[in-house]
C-alpha cells in the first residue's frame, strides 16, 4: 500500500499562517546566527557568505552532513517538548499537536495488488506535509543542534569549529576534523535527537587539496588554480553540476513533444519566465560558466523543437544565425 498525506485545506493554511506569525517571533529571538533556512530576512546567500568567511579564516576542512528524510522523521514527542519550553498556551500547543497527528490515508497500490480502502493511520514522526508551519517546526527542532554545538561540550568551543545550517542541510568547518567531531555529530544527531545520518552522502572534505569540492545549496565551492599559471589558488563558487543537470531536465520538459501545440512566442515567454527565476537564484559567485552552458542548451532544445514541429528542416531566415533568430523572437540570454 502507498501512503498519501493529507493536504491542508484553505482553512488549515489560514490558521497555520496566523499561528506561524505569532510563534515565529518567539523562536526568532532564540535562533542562532548559524541558522539561515526559512527565516525572515535570511537566504541561502547568507549561508554562502558565512561559508566564504570561514574559508577565509582558515577553516578549510568541512564535515558535510546529510540527514536522511529529516522532515519525515522528526519525533513528535521530542518536538513538542521543544515547543513547550517557549510556548505556555495550551491551546496553541494542542493545535500544533493536531496538525502533527493529521491522519494519513492508505491508497491502492495496483502494482502490488493491494487495496488501501479507507484505512487511516497516524504517524508519530514528521511535520505536516505541505503545511505553512512545517519549516518553522523543523527549525525549532534542529535549533538544539545549533545550541549544543556552541556550548562547552560542543565542537564550537573545544575545536573552534563553525556550523552553517540551512534547514536540514548543514556543514561543520574547522582547521582540522578528526574522529572526535565525527563522533560528536553522530551521537548528537542519532542518539540524542533521534534522527538518521545518511552515511553514504556524509563525508569529510579538505578544500586545501586539489580537486576537492563542496556542493551546498546548489553551488560548488572549491579552490581553483590561477588561470595565468601562478602559484596561487582562488576560491571559486559556481553552479554545481547537479543543479545544471536538474535545469537541463526541466528545459527538456518545457520543450518536449507534448508542447508542440503552443505558438513559438508563447513557448519562448514561458522559457524566459523560468530562466529568469533560475538565473536570479544562481547569480551568486561566478555564474558566467553556468549561464553560458544553459544558454547553449536552450538553443539546442529550441533547434530540436522547431525541427519536430514541421516535416521540413527548420533554418533561420536569410543570413541570420540561430543565436540572432532566437533573440529576435524574444529569447532572453543569461
Amino acid at each position: 500500500m502507498q501512503l498519501t498525506g493529507t493536504v491542508p485545506t484553505v482553512r488549515d493554511r489560514i490558521v497555520q499562517t496566523a499561528c506561524l506569525l505569532i510563534v515565529e517571533a518567539v523562536f526568532e529571538a532564540d535562533f542562532k546566527e548559524s541558522s539561515h533556512g526559512f527565516r525572515p530576512k535570511r537566504s541561502a546567500y547568507d549561508a554562502l557568505d558565512q561559508i566564504k568567511q570561514n574559508l577565509q579564516a582558515g577553516r578549510k576542512v568541512v564535515y558535510d552532513a546529510d540527514l536522511k528524510g529529516y522532515f519525515d522523521s522528526i519525533p513528535h514527542d521530542q518536538l513538542m517538548a521543544c515547543l513547550q519550553m517557549r510556548i505556555s498556551d495550551r491551546k496553541v500547543l494542542h493545535l500544533i499537536r493536531l496538525w502533527l497527528n493529521a491522519p494519513v490515508k492508505e491508497k491502492d497500490d495496483p502494482k502490488a495488488g493491494k487495496r488501501g480502502g479507507n484505512k487511516l493511520t497516524r504517524s508519530k514522526q514528521g511535520t505536516p506535509q505541505g503545511g505553512c508551519i512545517s519549516p518553522l517546526l523543523a527549525n525549532v527542532y534542529l535549533h538544539w543542534l545549533d545550541t549544543v554545538f556552541e556550548r562547552g561540550t560542543g565542537p564550537g568551543t573545544w575545536a573552534n569549529a563553525r556550523l552553517v545550517r540551512y534547514a536540514d542541510d548543514f556543514v561543520i568547518m574547522a582547521r582540522y576534523i578528526d574522529g572526535r567531531i565525527r563522533g560528536w555529530v553522530e551521537q548528537t544527531v542519532e542518539e540524542w535527537l533521534g534522527l538518521k545520518l545518511n552515511r553514504e552522502k556524509t563525508r569529510i572534505l579538505d578544500l586545501r587539496r586539489e580537486g576537492e569540492r563542496l556542493d551546498f545549496l546548489g553551488y560548488s565551492i572549491q579552490y581553483d588554480r590561477d588561470l595565468k599559471g601562478r602559484e596561487k589558488r582562488y576560491l571559486n563558487i559556481s553552479t554545481s553540476s547537479k543543479s545544471l543537470a536538474r535545469e537541463r531536465e526541466k528545459l527538456r520538459e518545457l520543450t518536449s513533444s507534448k508542447v508542440c501545440f503552443k505558438p513559438i512566442p508563447t513557448l519562448i515567454d514561458e522559457l524566459n519566465d523560468h530562466l529568469k527565476g533560475w538565473a536570479e537564484y544562481y547569480r551568486y559567485g561566478y555564474p558566467r560558466e553556468g549561464y553560458r552552458h544553459i544558454n547553449w542548451y536552450v538553443r539546442q532544445r529550441l533547434h530540436v523543437h522547431l525541427h519536430r514541429r514541421s516535416q521540413r528542416p527548420w533554418k533561420p531566415k536569410g543570413d541570420c544565425t540561430e543565436y540572432e533568430q532566437f533573440k529576435r523572437w524574444g529569447l532572453v540570454y543569461l
